[in-house]
């Protein structure tokens, strides 16, 4: 990158001695070709070759070697010419040369020029002067000079400065060359103005391109005491509350001084127009300028305070100022309202009327204007309210329905408050009791209550607990508890139910049985002791539970001595056939009149089946030769009660040869067909009379139902007759409805050839079950003969 620029001249010293001189610049690259040794020294390359010549620099070859095949002289490493010559102002680098065949020693010297490779620079990046503010322009100060490495044209040549309106430059040149500058004051400082300037100096040298560096110059300007301090405004007025405190502040005086320093401490005190009296009252510091309470201040004694105050700086000529300060003494508002009951009426009843006074309150305060008005209040959310009634009088009114059972008694403050600033006041606390009304009925925890009584109950047992509550006081709590008569069959509630008058426990008189009375439904009345009484009442549902306590009653097949009945079969019974039907009732409700059938003695297992719900046994298969003729079958029928009851009955079965066809099914189709096609002639007239005493007892029904005459005595006695209030409805699963168990009936009794009937008592509530031997032409129940159920 560098322009090469040899001068070779040959100075001939002997016929053996020779120099030979280069010149080249400084920071040429590594391996940069100097100059061609041997076409220097006469040679070429060729005869360098063929006389095997060779040439070899002995000295500096740190920076410099030559080529052994070529001859060229070249760069070993880059030679910096302020390292290696520091400050000269000319560089070179000698060294020699040996040439073999023949022997020869050349010298070499190599000058290395200066390039503009450095840029001037400044000893301190940062000048600091000090120049007071009264220096006159014109005034010379002197700044470090830049310095180059470079020497030269390369070396520093001009000083620039920035633009300012206060500071120029002026450059000097010294012995050696060099240059430096002087800065000169255009015009005077201000230190009020500006206190420091900044100015920036540049140093220029004469390389192409020019190379420059900087230095900062902070002129700080010295101060002097020219300015005199001064107050923010000529004339203060301050307002003071009296009765202010030792020490409070009134004023705090912030004068101000442009000079810095001693030039600009103050010292703050009072002018000689200010009164001794002021002097006493307040204090000035002499440092701060603050003005602090010294002695009792008194509205009603001094309303103002006039004082002037001078502020004073420490410069060697001292300057002063001063302002005019009036204190205007405030009244304070330092007396309490006052509040006093007249009047106040307590205990009250509850059911006082509305805009009842119950108090009188008056108010008052000592001071004036704004501080002497005041407020009187009490706290929201109450149910009284305030009334003016005259001047500073007020009287305290129902406003609101009050109620003791809500709030017993009231605290209310009584709070006056004036309107000064701060606002002072006071308060009394008053307490308002009431008195009970007998206003509250008595309050049952439940509008219906339920209670399940368990029938055969001891007589007296607690039933339940139907205690009431009533929140008023004393006799008007006090509760005493009736059961409202009513008769129920001629039975008064009274006679089957006690409750305890004081506390509402609920007892049983009697021994209750489902089967007779399953429920009663009565009122209770709690009725308080107040004057007049209150009352409410309560309705009560008894509920008797059942138990399991009725023993099944077999009532098919029919039986006129024992428990013990004998069918008779045709042997050529079909497989499926029905044999008989075992139907028995229990009394009990619900689950524990659900009956059950099972075998409990058997003949052969294989050869009848029963069913468990509905009692029918039939024929698992037919009958053969080898079968017994006589089979004994005994049947129990089981309740679902805890502990289970159970009733037995024992079949005696004995098949014979005839013709006559099995039952085999129970269906209506069934009937017909065997009725009009298989059953003897005995049967058909059966079934004729059974639908003649039928049509007789809807007719005798009916009639009885019209005359509604009393309900006759039970019918004549039977060792198989059993009494139930199912309204004829059997709540068993055998027995879907009333023409289910007349029909299975029908078909147990038929064949032992009695007529079998239903027939109504009075009130239609029952009915009267005859089984009639068949040929006695009886159409009512009668004698020990017959089997009667009523139900």
């Amino acid at each position: 990158r560098y322009v090469l620029t040899i001068l070779i001249y040959v100075v001939t010293l002997s016929s053996t001695l020779a120099v030979t001189h280069y010149s080249v610049p400084e920071e040429l690259e590594e391996g940069s070709v100097v100059a061609n040794l041997a076409g220097d020294l006469g040679l070429d390359v060729k005869t360098v070759i063929e006389r095997k010549m060779r040439i070899e620099i002995i000295a500096n070859k740190k920076y410099v070697d030559v080529n052994k095949g070529t001859g060229e002289l070249f760069i070993v490493e880059r030679i910096d010419r302020e390292t290696l010559c520091l400050a000269k102002t000319s560089c070179y680098l000698k060294m020699e040369a040996i040439i073999e065949n023949p022997k020869r020693i050349f010298y070499i010297e190599l000058e290395i020029l200066d390039i503009n490779d450095n840029a001037p620079h400044f000893r301190r990046d940062i000048i600091d002067l000090d120049i007071s503010e009264a220096t006159q322009a014109g005034e010379r100060f002197s700044v470090s000079n830049a310095v180059d490495s470079d020497v030269g044209s390369n070396s520093v040549k001009a000083y620039h400065l920035s633009e300012n309106d206060y500071f120029t430059i002026d450059v000097q040149t010294g012995r050696d060359g060099s240059k430096f500058a002087d800065l000169i004051l255009k015009k005077s400082l201000n230190r009020e103005q500006r206190a420091v300037h900044h100015l920036l100096l540049t140093a220029v040298d004469g390389g192409v391109p020019t190379r420059s560096g900087t230095a900062s110059i902070l002129v700080h300007v010295l101060d002097t005491n020219d300015n005199a301090p001064t107050f923010g405004q000529e004339k203060y007025e301050v307002t003071v509350m009296e009765n202010s405190p030792i020490g409070s502040i009134v004023f705090d005086l912030n004068a101000t001084d442009l000079d810095e320093g001693s030039n600009s401490d103050l010292i703050y005190s009072y002018s000689l127009y200010t009164s001794e009296k002021t002097q006493e009252t307040f204090n000035l510091n002499p440092t701060s300028g603050e003005l602090t309470v010294k002695g009792v201040l008194n509205y009603e004694d001094i309303r103002i305070y006039d004082m002037e105050v001078i502020a004073t700086d420490k410069g060697v000529s001292a300057l002063s100022g001063q302002c005019k300060i009036k204190i205007l003494v405030e009244d304070m508002n330092d007396n309490h309202p006052q509040l006093s009951i007249k009047s106040f009426q307590s205990p009250v009843s509850e059911n006082i009327e509305l805009d009842t006074v119950i108090a009188v309150v008056s108010v008052s305060d000592k001071d004036s204007g704004d501080n002497g008005v005041v407020d009187l209040h009490i706290p929201d959310n109450m149910p009284f309210k305030l009334r003016e009634s005259s001047d500073n009088y007020y009287e305290l009114v129902v406003s609101e329905p009050l109620d003791r059972e809500k709030v017993p008694e009231y605290d209310i403050t009584f709070t006056v408050t004036d309107r000064g600033s701060p606002p002072l006041s006071d308060n009394e606390t008053m307490t308002l009791e009431l008195l009970d009304v007998n206003d509250n009925v008595p309050q049952f925890s439940q509008s219906f209550y339920i209670i399940r009584v368990m029938e055969n109950n001891a007589p007296g047992a607690p039933l339940s607990s139907l205690s009431a509550f009533d929140p008023d006081l004393h006799e008007n709590q006090y509760l005493v508890y009736f059961i409202l008569e009513k008769e129920i069959a001629n039975t008064s509630m009274s006679m089957l139910f006690s409750i305890n008058p004081e506390n509402g426990n609920l007892y049983a008189l009697k021994t209750f049985d489902y089967e007779i009375e399953k429920e009663f439904l009565f009122h209770i009345e709690a009725r308080d002791s107040g004057s007049p009484p209150l009352s409410s009442n309560v309705t009560v549902h008894i509920i008797i539970v059942d138990q399991n306590d009725n023993t099944p009653v077999i009532v098919s097949p029919w039986r006129a001595h024992g428990s013990v009945v004998e069918e008779k079969i045709p042997r050529s019974t079909d497989k499926g056939s029905l044999v008989a039907k075992v139907i028995a009732l229990d009394t009990d409700s619900v689950h524990n009149s659900r009956i059950t059938y099972q075998f409990l003695q058997v003949t052969d297992a294989s050869l009848f089946s029963l069913d468990q719900y509905n009692g029918e046994i039939r024929t698992m298969r037919m009958f053969s030769y080898k079968d017994p003729r006589h089979h004994r079958l005994i049947v129990v029928a089981k309740d679902n009660g805890e502990p289970a009851l159970s009733a037995t009955v024992t079949i005696k079965l004995s098949t014979v040869e005839t013709a006559v066809k099995a039952y085999s099914d129970m269906t209506e189709m069934s009937l017909e067909y065997d009725i009009f096609s298989d059953i003897n002639l005995y049967l058909v007239i059966g079934l004729g009379s059974v639908s003649f005493l039928l049509l007789i007892t809807i007719l005798v029904t009916i009639v009885l139902k019209c005359q509604n005459t009393k309900p006759s005595k039970s019918a004549p006695p039977s060792r198989n007759s059993v009494i139930s209030e199912r309204n004829s409805t059997i709540a068993d699963s055998t027995l879907v409805s009333n023409d289910a168990y007349w029909y299975s009936l029908f078909l147990a009794e038929t064949r032992k050839g009695k007529l079998v009937v239903r027939q109504p008592v009075p009130k239609g509530s029952r009915y009267i079950v005859s089984s009639i031997p068949r040929g006695t032409g009886q159409s009512e129940t009668s004698g020990s003969a017959a089997s009667t159920l009523q139900v």
